[in-house]
């Protein structure tokens, strides 16, 4: 019997690196979701089990820093990785062995979404895990994604970033060597503003805040978006707009799920519903 043969081109293969999230509105559930609305071939290392909905996080359990390990270079080694996502890694033992294997992997493309604190206000990253994650981290990131009061966290300050100081705060990160998307959702007003700094530029996205509940995942949304389009090929700059672009859709296409910060509809540019033939 002869073998079989691919009849379909290689998709854009992309490797999330983050937590599981029970709810499904963010982490690697989050994840995969986008990955699969972008038409990428979707694979994930899964750091932490967290037993979450849209409410509250309940529990964490670290996955043995041996097994997080184990999951990159498996996928690495076999399918192969065009982009690589990072999110939750919660402690500074898993950052520095998720380090330590992309040292050893060389990635083209690392987004890392610095995830902190869950919508819910829950802690995702211990305190002692700050430092590792810029110094271990930070330096081989493509671009690195933090919310307000996660820049803020990693420019060693509590709080959020003030409008005027945004821009000069984005710079600041860059000199890590990653180009920086500082997300403004945190902020206030009707329209929010990202700031793209990269190659020295700094680039604006401005949009109109979407005035919903359902924010459960935007910043994991987001990254993974990104992620997955420059896998696809596409330059930084027009990573995030689209990304951008994705977010607001799946915003707005949101369903009441949950009594809490409910989740984002990831599939909604797919117009496939459950039951449809």
């Amino acid at each position: 019997m002869s073998p079989l043969v691919p009849t379909h081109p290689v998709p854009p293969r992309v490797l999330t690196i983050a937590g599981s999230d029970s709810g499904g509105g963010a982490g690697i559930q989050a994840d995969l979701k986008t990955f699969a609305a972008h038409k990428v071939f979707g694979m994930s290392a899964i750091s932490a089990i967290t037993a979450q909905n849209t409410v509250e996080v309940r529990s964490v359990h670290e996955v043995p820093e041996e097994v997080v390990a184990d999951q990159i270079d498996a996928v690495f080694e076999d399918l192969g990785v065009d982009a690589v996502k990072i999110g939750m890694l919660s402690s500074a033992g898993i950052i520095g062995v998720v380090a330590d294997r992309l040292r050893h992997h060389r990635p083209a493309w690392v987004v890392l979404d610095p995830v902190m604190v869950a919508k819910s206000g829950d802690a995702l990253l211990r305190e002692d895990a700050v430092q590792a994650l810029i110094d271990e981290l930070l330096p081989l990131a493509t671009v690195v994604t933090p919310n307000l009061p996660e820049a803020a966290r990693l420019l060693g300050r509590n709080g959020s970033l003030a409008e005027e100081e945004r821009e000069s705060s984005a710079q600041r990160l860059a000199e890590a060597g990653p180009a920086v998307l500082l997300k403004g959702g945190h902020g206030e007003g009707d329209v929010v503003e990202d700031l793209l700094v990269v190659d020295g530029d700094v680039l604006r996205f401005r949009h109109p805040r979407v005035h919903t509940r359902s924010t459960h995942g935007t910043g994991c949304t987001l990254s993974s978006a990104v992620a997955a389009r420059v896998a696809g090929g596409a330059s930084l700059r027009d990573a995030v707009a689209g990304a951008i672009d994705y977010l607001q859709g799946a915003l707005r296409a949101a369903y009441p799920l949950g009594s809490g910060q409910g989740p984002v509809n990831h599939l909604w540019n797919l117009k496939v519903r459950a039951g449809d033939a």
